[in-house]
């Protein structure tokens, strides 16, 4: 039988991340007072030093505050559940992007900023899902979406360029209502959407743009989303800094 698969990381990491997930999971809310290095070394049966590192790599990666002679407390900002079934439907005439309006009703200021547009050849998975043949190109539109001023997600989206080319989606702008209503309008109704997620290390891009804070990892969505007779109109890459986000669903049975 294989041996036993041991946690060899070095122990303060290991600290870090039994603490990491009392904050992530609410445990530990925000504004607490976080237990003396005198309780933790007790508590975890090692070194100040040790302790003192843990407790380090958890304020560079944001999850603990740090108040001059007065303690270390947890963020005060608990991790945010976004639910993307939220965004599924198509906004209002008039209306703003839902993923905008969501925001507005938690008391958050939404905001996107585009970054590119333009006819590419799609990573192999993108083009798969948008069931193109080798070297066929889609229509690209990226861009980095704020709440609050701070960078919450980075959005790579692709649609079939017979679909978008001519259309706003060929438009550097903005689209009003988001991609959602501009595709009902133009008879591709959302009919269904497939959702995989993963968790990983972030690449420089997205270490960059998000702001990511030492180490911590990105929540990647790659979805997919269906108009009549299951036709794939628009496959999204979206990448999260986990250590601010959480991903929810809900599910009828």
């Amino acid at each position: 039988m294989p041996e036993p698969h041991e946690d060899k990381r070095p122990l303060a990491e290991r600290i870090a991340a039994e603490i990491r997930k009392l904050i992530m999971s609410g445990e530990w809310e925000p504004g607490r007072k976080v237990p003396t290095n005198e309780v933790l070394r007790a508590q975890y049966e090692t070194s100040n030093v040790t302790i003192q590192r843990a407790l380090q790599i958890l304020k560079d990666e944001r999850f603990l505050e740090g108040q001059t002679g007065v303690g270390v407390f947890v963020r005060s900002e608990r991790a945010q559940t976004i639910q993307p079934a939220h965004y599924i439907a198509p906004s209002e005439p008039g209306q703003p992007y839902r993923w905008l309006t969501e925001a507005t009703k938690r008391q958050q200021r939404g905001k996107y900023r585009m970054l590119e547009v333009g006819e590419v050849v799609p990573p192999r998975e993108v083009a798969k899902a948008l069931r193109l043949d080798e070297g066929d190109t889609a229509m690209l539109r990226s861009r980095i979406g704020f709440l609050d001023d701070q960078p919450a997600e980075l959005v790579y989206s692709y649609y079939p360029i017979e679909l978008a080319r001519g259309t706003r989606l060929a438009d550097r702008r903005l689209i009003p209502g988001g991609s959602p209503a501009l595709l009902h309008e133009m008879g591709y109704p959302t009919r269904s959407q497939d959702d995989a997620v993963a968790a990983r290390p972030a690449t420089t891009e997205e270490y960059e743009a998000l702001e990511i804070p030492r180490d911590v990892p990105v929540i990647e969505v790659f979805r997919v989303v269906y108009s009549n007779d299951e036709r794939p109109v628009e496959v999204t890459l979206l990448t999260k800094p986990a250590h601010r986000f959480k991903m929810g669903y809900h599910v009828e049975l």
